[in-house]
């Protein structure tokens, strides 16, 4: 086992590594290759920074939603405003419970499900949560309405292949209520073995009956409907080791039994130079792409948007998250942007940019969803964010939720009073969490850190929520040490600690 180990950290270790000496990729790129092999990344962006990098078009507005989300990947939104998220590299689900005080700050955290393999699509669908594993599908009941699973989880689909290069399985339930399932191939360019892999597949809504709906899908990351056609269209990540700009990602329009190019086409039907030879059976229609993007712009999750509160070009509009390039001498890609079906055309324009400037790479975006209200939100696994984008609205730029926050802003900052905390209860809470700092020796650490902003517990109020305070005790950052306490115990030390905090300041 310790053997195994050393290799992976070892090819971890290698291959970026390979690149970067050999010339054919920056420093940067091996940054992002590190973020792709192991969730890795850097800390959420500051109020000062989401003001000064992030571009929109004008009229919309940007906020942090939820900060330290390492590695959050797909998301989805529930009718409860609830947001789902995928995290790979944590093996789990997490729910971040919606907005309620629409204070722009996102509520509770709870982890839905744990100790998945690489868990990445999400779909909701009539009571049932499915989830993509890199090696099968699987499904729990899911009350939207208290947001809490009943029942097991159970894998309805098995035997998927995860070796090589794209093992994330991206799914959705379609119009035609069939389970959609999308997976990426084992390599960069190559004849696959498992042809249900470069593909994609459709199931009843039990797992039954595969059936082929597309080949020739080098990395489908996510597809939809568009609402207004029933369409399906699906974003296409292209090769890579061809030069800085070419060949180009895609943006397919999926139909029933097409072949749609990989591994002998690029692009508008260009054959790759890997092959003399195309089969003749698939050489006749590939089906080119309805758009294309920048080479090697990564093209991941999509989301066709609600136009009715916002300007007449977003009627017929979907917003994709180019997550960018790591095979590109020059960074591209890291951003969000928006198609626009006009006369039969696909009109492609920047949304929101800032993520990466003069090689500087602040955020990954992965995924879009919009909530019944109409705000848009989009994750990012670089900085382990969040973002949520308004129309009409201005919104509050709030520091992320990390310890050491000094700044101005957070004067600007409302605290706000959870569910779970009333009058009735409050002074009970605040008693039993005074007698757990002393049980615990929480002053060991905390007593004397006036001046150490990561320790310092007297200005809480102005920068975490108490729901905040409740997840840091869930999940602690080092060195502080995990405690076995309940829901009821964390919830007392919150309340505890605010009222100190609040009674400190006056």
């Amino acid at each position: 086992m310790k053997k195994l180990l050393l290799a992976i950290i070892f090819i971890i270790l290698a291959i970026p590594a390979y690149f970067f000496a050999s010339g054919k990729i920056g420093i940067s790129s091996v940054s992002m290759i590190l973020n792709v092999m192991t969730g890795s990344g850097i800390e959420s962006p500051s109020s000062q920074t989401v003001k000064g990098r992030f571009q929109l078009p004008e009229g919309f507005s940007i906020s942090v939603y939820a900060s330290d989300v390492p590695n959050a990947r797909f998301i989805t939104m529930t009718q409860n405003r609830d947001l789902l998220i995928t995290r790979p590299h944590k093996g789990e689900v997490l729910l971040i419970a919606a907005d309620k005080s629409h204070s722009n700050r996102s509520g509770e955290r709870t982890t839905l499900l744990a100790n998945l393999n690489r868990p990445s699509g999400i779909a909701v669908h009539k009571g049932w949560l499915y989830i993509g594993e890199s090696d099968a599908i699987g499904r729990v009941m899911f009350n939207v309405n208290t947001g809490k699973t009943q029942g097991d989880y159970h894998r309805i689909i098995t035997g998927l292949t995860d070796d090589g290069n794209h093992p994330y399985k991206n799914i959705g339930i379609g119009p035609d209520e069939k389970l959609y399932l999308a997976q990426g191939s084992t390599c960069n360019v190559c004849i696959e073995t498992d042809t249900r892999r470069g593909a994609m597949s459709r199931f009843n809504l039990d797992g039954s009956d595969e059936e082929i709906v597309a080949t020739g899908l080098r990395n489908t990351m996510d597809f939809q409907w568009a609402p207004w056609s029933g369409e399906l269209f699906a974003t296409d990540n292209g090769r890579d080791m061809l030069g800085d700009d070419y060949p180009p990602c895609e943006f397919n329009h999926i139909k029933l039994g097409q072949f749609y190019g990989w591994p002998y086409f690029n692009g508008n039907n260009r054959i790759d130079p890997d092959f003399n030879e195309v089969p003749e059976d698939l050489a006749i229609n590939p089906v080119a792409p309805a758009h294309e993007f920048n080479a090697h712009n990564a093209p991941l999750g999509m989301g066709f948007i609600d136009g009715s509160t916002l300007p007449d070009e977003y009627n017929k509009t979907a917003l994709v998250a180019l997550h960018g390039s790591w095979n590109r001498s020059t960074p591209d890609g890291y951003r969000v942007v928006s198609l626009h079906w006009k006369n039969g055309n696909i009109i492609r324009k920047d949304f929101l940019t800032g993520f990466e400037k003069g090689g500087d790479i602040i955020g990954r975006p992965v995924d879009v969803t919009q909530d019944s209200e109409g705000a848009i939100y989009i994750s990012d696994d670089y900085a382990g964010a969040i973002y949520r984008v308004a129309y009409g609205e201005p919104q509050q730029l709030l520091e992320p939720v990390r310890a050491g926050n000094t700044n101005s802003e957070q004067l600007a900052f409302e605290l706000v009073q959870p569910e779970w905390l009333t009058e009735q209860n409050k002074n009970a809470l605040i008693s039993q969490g005074e007698t757990l700092y002393g049980t615990l020796g929480c002053h060991g650490c905390h007593q004397n850190a006036a001046n150490n902003s990561r320790l310092n517990l007297m200005n809480l109020h102005h920068r975490l929520q108490y729901e905040d305070v409740v997840h840091k005790l869930t999940k602690p950052t080092a060195p502080m040490p995990t405690f076995p306490l309940g829901e009821r115990d964390k919830q007392a030390l919150a309340s505890f600690l605010m009222d100190r905090s609040t009674r400190y300041e006056h």
